[in-house]
């Protein structure tokens, strides 16, 4: 019944057998008797009912709990493997074909090593001998009905996915900042802490308008990606932001409240974080930079208003553009919603560049001499650093719990090198590692306590915002151009337009007049020291 091995290499009357089991899942592995005791048990008996023909069970467990049989990659079976070829086994013993492989390529493979030092297979279910003619021919038979089964299994799971994503469901996967999973699986919870660090981070990115900067802040701050733990416990921590893990976080519809599948987007069960307007403002300046070349876009023509102009009618941000006659150059803001569904479409589809820079420019100027603009200003600014404090709140909490996460750390390896249990290098790396987190964890929560301490004790008063853009009419004059654009950043977040003539309403940063007011100073001072 099996070929003998060679008396040269092995005992005549001897053959040694290894019983290989393998579960694709891990699941019930735990139990005292599981399906992996359960195949060894019954090739265990196999060889038993053989031990006439010299058949001896080899004490080594070959089990590989948890792993495909659609691959060779498996430790026990790369052990066995391994065995074989020092000539420590006669015989492989499975409970059924499919246990060693589901994949005829695979097991042809397979066979190769085993006629190649002469070693047998048999499956205890199954009448198979490598041996022999029929049973080779019975074994490729039934692998090839395996294979079948797998790849059958796999187009149901395929399709079961494609189905479940449809009706916007969540089919597993890595966990992304600003969620977690439910603990019943299968549904996205908004994880409040961290929805405001992936709002911050859409604004930081409208507001610098290229990858490099955004990523240089928020590594700054300590902010990393999604920190989660596995179903079997295990413990994955975030890692810091790189140009490409930025750009998968601002392009994902995830965070829209849907899913994708195979490039097709549906509405999800989960609860949106970042509103569509923000996301399309987000999508058109990614996809301007790829015009452009990346986050070197240039502004050649000094546009005042770049990335801050806003197309209320549409939903839209408004984009610089240029005309040329002659030699003289004319300056617009187009919509970007017109441009792709055609001018009727939006009732204000471009602005001249000096109507609307001068406007916004004037609005600044009257504020510092009328009562009533200081009052709405004032109000809108007080208004927006209220909107602030729940996700400062919510920051500095994160923060916290990941400072005094990253100081345990901190002390577990001070105590390990201590000790002298452990080689000191690989500590000291650690270390260094950590104490650069905990150094960035530290600022970034004093400036979120000194923003909380600023909302909480300063509300905007009319008369220090008077006096404070009562300085801008006299030093915007002197400024170059570079200087008037960040100062207009400073102090505005988005100016909206409905319409050609319509209505233009401007949002400022709540931090933007403190600052806007210490720059003004210095300038005011610098200035007047050269006079």
């Amino acid at each position: 019944m099996i070929r003998k091995a060679s008396p040269v290499d092995r005992g005549p009357s001897r053959v040694r057998c290894a019983v290989y089991t393998r579960k694709c899942t891990g699941e019930g592995l735990e139990q005292d008797f599981n399906t992996l005791d359960a195949q060894r048990e019954a090739g265990e008996a196999y060889v038993t009912s053989q031990k006439q023909e010299g058949w001896v069970c080899l004490p080594d467990h070959y089990d590989d709990g948890g792993f495909s049989g659609g691959n060779l990659d498996r430790p026990a079976l790369s052990r066995l493997i391994q065995d074989i070829k020092e000539g420590r086994v006669d015989c492989i013993v499975v409970y059924k074909v499919d246990r060693l492989s589901r994949s005829l390529l695979d097991f042809a493979r397979l066979v190769e090593v085993f006629d190649r030092y002469s070693v047998s297979f048999v499956s205890v279910t199954q009448p198979i001998n490598t041996a022999d003619s029929t049973g080779r021919l019975m074994l490729n038979i039934l692998l090839s009905f395996a294979q079948f089964e797998r790849e059958t299994i796999a187009d149901r799971t395929r399709d079961k996915m494609a189905a479940a994503r449809k009706k916007g469901k969540w089919c597993g996967g890595i966990p992304v900042l600003g969620y977690d999973v439910h603990p019943d699986g299968g549904k996205l919870v908004v994880n409040e802490d961290e929805a405001h660090m992936v709002r911050e981070i859409f604004q930081l990115y409208i507001q610098h308008r290229a990858l490099l900067p955004v990523v240089a802040e928020i590594n700054r701050r300590g902010w990393t990606t999604k920190s989660w733990t596995t179903k079997k416990g295990h413990r994955r921590t975030g890692h810091t932001y790189t140009k490409t893990r930025l750009h998968y976080l601002l392009t994902n519809p995830l965070f829209l409240g849907k899913v994708t599948h195979k490039g097709q987007v549906y509405e999800g069960e989960h609860e949106q974080i970042i509103d569509q307007a923000t996301y399309d403002r987000v999508q058109a300046v990614l996809g301007g930079n790829r015009r452009h070349g990346g986050g070197g876009a240039k502004n050649k023509y000094g546009a005042l208003l770049k990335g801050l102009l806003r197309c209320e009618a549409c939903g839209t941000t408004m984009s610089p553009s240029i005309t040329k006659k002659g030699n003289k150059v004319y300056r617009y803001y187009v919509c970007t919603g017109a441009q792709k569904s055609g001018w009727k479409s939006c009732p204000g589809p471009s602005i001249g560049a000096e109507t609307i820079e001068s406007h916004v420019v004037d609005h600044i100027r009257r504020i510092g001499s009328d009562p009533d603009l200081v009052k709405a200003t004032a109000h809108q600014i007080t208004a927006l650093a209220q909107q602030r404090k729940p996700q400062l709140d919510s920051e500095r909490r994160h923060l916290q719990a990941q400072l005094t996460k990253a100081q345990k750390e901190v002390q577990g390896l001070f105590g390990a090198l201590a000790s002298g249990d452990t080689p000191s290098g690989p500590i000291k790396s650690q270390l260094e590692v950590l104490e650069t987190r905990v150094g960035q964890l530290e600022q970034r929560l004093s400036e979120v306590r000194d923003q909380l301490m600023a909302i909480a004790t300063a509300t905007p008063d009319e008369e220090d915002l008077a006096r404070t853009l009562s300085l801008f009419d006299p030093i915007w004059e002197v400024l170059f151009p570079a200087e008037r654009m960040r100062v207009i950043r400073l102090l505005i977040r988005q100016v909206s337009l409905n319409g050609k003539s319509g209505p233009v309403e401007i949002t400022w940063w709540p931090e933007g007049i403190g600052s806007l007011a210490e720059d003004l100073g210095k300038e005011e001072c610098h200035t007047n020291t050269q006079q």
